[in-house]
């Protein structure tokens, strides 16, 4: 890929290892070369990193497939996923999901990510419901703190939401951004 090929979500290979772009800017300063400034996501370890790419730069794409799955359970700093083509199923670990643990139960569809034919990570919908399982008390007039409250999903997952969230709500998780969308109906 050419170096203004290069646009956020796309799927890049440096040094054997597969990235996402999440953010790009062309800048370019006076007789010098135009260049482009990345934030790049590992998909293996989700950790982010930045990169500056000059004019004459190359990349090769990302061969990723994906493949529909089901999170089936958590054994200790592994987590278990079942391919639901081929029913195999695939464990990816705690550091390598990062932040996307906070949002799995069981029985969860996901996206598992494959580079080579070999899984290293997943994609979450874009929206979940989990249960509020422990919620302090609203108290009615309490704005002082700007009618929120912190409340703790069944994964462990503390969110900021609305007083009138109560324990044993379901509520809809936005996982890109870990806020409150809306509570189930």
């Amino acid at each position: 890929m050419n170096f203004n090929e290069l646009k956020t979500g796309k799927k890049i290979v440096l040094d054997g290892t597969p990235f996402i772009i999440i953010y790009h800017e062309h800048s370019k300063t006076g007789r010098a070369g135009a260049v482009l400034r990345t934030k790049l996501r590992n998909l293996k370890t989700g950790a982010v990193q930045e990169k500056i790419f000059h004019g004459s730069d190359k990349v090769d794409e990302a061969d990723i497939s994906k493949v529909d799955a089901q999170f089936l359970y958590a054994d200790g700093d592994d987590y278990y996923f079942m391919d639901n083509e081929t029913y195999d199923q695939v464990t990816i670990s705690k550091e390598t999901l990062g932040n996307a643990k906070n949002f799995l139960t069981e029985g969860l569809k996901v996206t598992l990510l494959n580079f080579n034919g070999n899984p290293i990570n997943i994609e979450l919908p874009v929206k979940i419901t989990l249960e509020v399982v422990e919620a302090p008390p609203g108290i009615k007039g309490d704005t002082q703190s700007g009618g929120d409250k912190l409340v703790t999903t069944e994964t462990g997952l503390q969110i900021t939401t609305p007083l009138f969230i109560n324990k044993g709500d379901k509520i809809i998780v936005n996982t890109e951004r870990s806020e409150y969308v809306s509570r189930e109906s």
